[in-house]
């Protein structure tokens, strides 16, 4: 059986299902007693396959497409251990065609010529290349497969924990049918792992363990909707016992001291994590943005990149409403890096919670893009001539500054002046918070000017 030095890489001929041509023995690298229980427990046919009812029910694409043997490049795009590598497999299975697993962590270029040439080699075997962790092959590994896959020389089956869309190359994923897997819930984990303790052929049923439903949810919970990681959990937790023993929750609450959350730096996760904390924050949540934050913390995320998004929060969000968040995000920001973690999270926290409870205001950032607007989309005002600097003699020749009215000499300093050739409306205060005092502030303010100016424009009229 080929075998390769840089990674994992194995060919599977699949019997043929009733009525099919082709196939043969399957080979495998490791004997099925010595596979994890995860593995020893792969669905064999489509119709094994829980919890993925929205693309596999009878009737709907991809059964129809398996069972015509018509199919071309396959794109599954789902979380860890929800079905990809089992529907890739079962789908080989029933359509009798050659298996080929690359691991995308550990495969190169010269690797994929030498199965791509194979495969082209072999046509009657319906070759389907199944790249697991598809998302980490690089552009130049992605396009070597286009014109194999155009040519029809192999079917592609790619499985990616990653949104396909930033992370695989357009002119492949346009080639491809895209299958979105979901979670699994707790309650169709449970079940398979009831499965495994009973089944005496490929599970854990000649070691006659028992364990009630709840303890079985409670571990398809830890797991977080990962089958493979919950089937390799039990496994772990029941060869830790006694034959015949019963787990317990205590033998669950032993495994939950070692549980490690999904959070990727870097990747989806961590993007999709981060989103849902700051609109947590910014729809005035504290519960919802404390579990986020926990999350972001317990997955190992940097403090101070949480930090740095509370700062731009502080002013995108929350704004003028409540002056006080900035400096106090500021602070926290100056916390986590003077004292870091784990005491860095009280401080994170504090500021968090401080966030989520303050009125809201964004009108700051309104304010920022409409003048960035009008920059862009207007001509670009000069400067008033009463407002230029007239340090040097030549700029005090051109009368630069002539005319200022120096605000502190007026009432609340409004001297009536115009700052701008053409007067703009950029920004607009809410009436919230600290916010709202400001609003009534400025209508003052207009009013005092309208007065001044009036004023100044029947003066005029009386010395013409």
């Amino acid at each position: 059986m080929p075998r390769s030095d840089q990674g994992e890489l194995f060919f599977f001929e699949p019997p043929p299902p009733p009525g099919a041509r082709g196939g043969g023995a399957a080979e495998t690298s490791v004997p099925r007693e010595h596979q994890p229980l995860a593995a020893r427990m792969r669905p064999r046919r489509l119709s094994e396959v829980v919890g993925q009812e929205h693309i596999l029910r009878p009737g709907s694409l991809l059964p129809r497409l398996v069972a015509s043997n018509r199919f071309g490049s396959l794109l599954f795009y789902g979380p860890p251990g929800c079905g990809k590598t089992s529907i890739a497999e079962a789908i080989a299975s029933e359509t009798g065609s050659r298996f080929v697993r690359i691991n995308a962590v550990m495969s190169n270029v010269a690797e994929l010529r030498d199965i791509l040439s194979v495969a082209r080699r072999m046509p009657e075997a319906r070759s389907i290349v199944f790249i697991d962790e598809i998302h980490r092959f690089n552009k130049a590994q992605q396009d070597l497969l286009l014109p194999d896959v155009e040519e029809g020389n192999i079917r592609l089956i790619g499985a990616t924990t990653h949104n396909p869309g930033f992370y695989v190359n357009p002119p492949l994923l346009s080639r491809s049918h895209l299958f979105r897997l979901e979670p699994l819930s707790a309650e169709i984990v449970g079940d398979v792992l009831a499965q495994a303790l009973a089944d005496g052929e490929r599970g854990l049923g000649a070691r006659k363990h028992t364990a009630g439903g709840k303890v079985l949810i409670d571990l398809a919970e830890l797991c977080d909707g990962d089958l493979r990681r919950a089937l390799n959990a039990l496994e772990v937790i029941a060869l830790s016992l006694e034959e015949g023993a019963a787990i317990t929750e205590s033998e669950i609450e032993i495994f939950a001291q070692e549980r490690r959350i999904r959070y990727d730096a870097d990747e989806d996760e961590h993007y999709d994590t981060v989103s849902a904390f700051i609109k947590s924050v910014r729809g005035s949540d504290p519960d919802a943005a404390m579990y986020w934050l926990a999350k972001m913390l317990e997955g190992g995320e940097d403090p101070r990149f949480i930090a740095r998004r509370l700062v731009i929060l502080a002013s995108e969000d929350v704004g003028l409403a409540d002056p006080l968040a900035l400096p106090l995000a500021v602070a926290a920001h100056h916390a986590s890096d003077f004292v870091g973690m784990p005491e860095a999270g009280l401080s994170l926290a504090h500021a968090t919670i401080y966030l989520a409870a303050a009125p809201k205001s964004n009108t700051a950032t309104l304010a920022l893009g409409a003048a960035q607007s009008a920059i862009r989309e207007q001509p670009v005002q000069s400067v008033p001539i009463q407002l230029r600097d007239k340090g040097g003699k030549a700029s005090k020749r051109m009368g630069h500054g002539e005319g200022y009215r120096y605000s502190h000499d007026f009432s609340e300093n409004i001297s009536g002046q115009e700052y701008l050739e053409r007067a703009l409306q950029l920004y607009t205060p809410k009436s919230v918070g600290a916010e709202a005092k400001i609003a009534e502030r400025l209508a003052r303010w207009r009013e005092m000017r309208e007065g001044l100016r009036s004023a100044e424009a029947r003066a005029e009229k009386k010395t013409r």
